[in-house]
């Protein structure tokens, strides 16, 4: 299993340089147990030769489609940085095999999952006091450049030797916490402005993934509909208030207490979900209940290709 990822989120600056994913990932962890992957997958930055053959987590803290993205917190290891990460990875196991043509195959069995480009949204778009995107682009400009860029680094992957590639959508950006509270929402339960903006990629996402399985038809690229998976039924309203006292930059404060039932709780903070919510979003894009949820298959069909 390989991860490739951004959180969404902004961290502290004392944060920004871990390029290890850590605690940032949510989603990779969960599938990694759905998978039958009893510890965690390790950590790009340490991984060993040993293992390597197990799975790689390549993920960074506010990393982003764009290279720019969260640059104003410091260090972060980009898509593009990740995927030439990854060509070392690639390297070294040929290197431990001694056979570059059991690393050809055995690429070909891996599951990626790629989740990036909410903060392409939250640190960047959304930030134009630090990043001249919303100057420069229109919302569907900004969707399509990105779009665009994404599908040269899936084409990367590909090239790299993946052939078992799940695409997360965006989540719904305009729900959490702290863009509630930046922006505020004129009496609804969301930033409409926000979620709207993040569409017109999230959009774009499945048509990108049916023109990659045309163009490689040897792969199997799936689109994961995170949109679709935690929309709530018609007259839900799920809670979006944190579970613990937000600083500025929406985390929690230091050594303040949190709320006591956790799992009554969407978010812990004022960006990530709680482990009930993680677990439920990496459940159903393992088995989908809802042919939105996942487009050709979800992630346990997609295993077993």
């Amino acid at each position: 299993m390989v991860t490739l990822e951004g959180n969404n989120m902004r961290k502290r600056k004392d944060d920004a340089r871990r390029e290890d994913g850590g605690r940032w990932l949510w989603q990779s962890e969960n599938q990694g147990q759905l998978l039958g992957f009893v510890n965690y997958i390790p950590p790009y930055a340490t991984v060993t030769n040993q293992e390597i053959s197990t799975g790689v987590n390549y993920g960074s803290g506010t990393a982003g489609i764009r290279d720019e993205t969260g640059s104003q917190l410091g260090d972060r290891v980009s898509l593009d940085k990740q995927l030439l990460n990854h060509a070392k990875i690639i390297s070294r196991l040929s290197l431990f095999q001694h056979n570059v043509t059991f690393t050809q195959e055995y690429l070909k069995k891996c599951v990626y999952i790629s989740v990036i480009g909410n903060n392409d949204y939250i640190n960047n778009y959304l930030m134009p006091n630090n990043y001249p995107t919303s100057r420069i682009y229109t919302i569907d400009q900004y969707a399509a450049v990105l779009v665009k860029q994404y599908s040269k680094q899936l084409t990367t992957l590909y090239k790299l030797g993946a052939r078992k590639i799940a695409v997360f959508s965006l989540g719904l950006i305009g729900c959490t916490p702290s863009e509630i509270a930046q922006f505020g929402t004129d009496g609804r339960p969301c930033v409409d402005s926000i979620n709207d903006a993040v569409s017109r990629l999230n959009n774009r996402l499945k048509p990108l993934v049916d023109d990659l399985n045309n163009d490689f038809s040897d792969a199997r690229f799936t689109f994961i509909n995170l949109t679709s998976i935690s929309t709530p039924p018609e007259g839900v309203t799920l809670p979006t208030e944190p579970c613990c006292q937000l600083r500025a930059d929406g985390q929690c404060v230091p050594n303040s207490i949190p709320c006591p039932t956790r799992n009554l709780s969407i978010f812990y903070d004022g960006f990530h979900t709680t482990e009930i919510a993680n677990t439920a979003f990496a459940t159903r894009s393992y088995t989908a209940l809802s042919p939105m949820d996942a487009s050709p298959y979800d992630i346990s069909h997609l295993a077993q290709l």
